[in-house]
């Protein structure tokens, strides 16, 4: 299992359009992505759990990733949060 933190700087925080571009890029991947935000937790390919986690600018996430292709999958979410969260 990989992990890392990451605090979020679009000024909406993660709302619908950023919550479905990182449930279509988890889809990319055979590893298991969650978001852990103040200890809950949410699948990232799961559009409606990212978004119930209520994620605002400023505030710090940790995003673990495991199973078979963690290595590329992790190389990969993380990338996808410093582009576009």
């Amino acid at each position: 299992m990989k992990k890392f933190e990451y605090t979020i700087k679009d000024e909406l925080g993660i709302h619908a359009r950023p919550a479905g571009m990182l449930a279509k890029e988890a889809k990319n991947y055979k590893s298991i992505i969650t978001i852990t935000k103040e200890g809950k937790s949410a699948e990232a390919t799961r559009l409606m759990s990212v978004m119930s986690l209520a994620v605002k600018c400023g505030q710090t996430v940790e995003v673990s990733v495991e199973g078979e292709d963690e290595d590329v999958a992790f190389e990969g979410v993380k990338t996808f949060f410093e582009t576009n969260l």
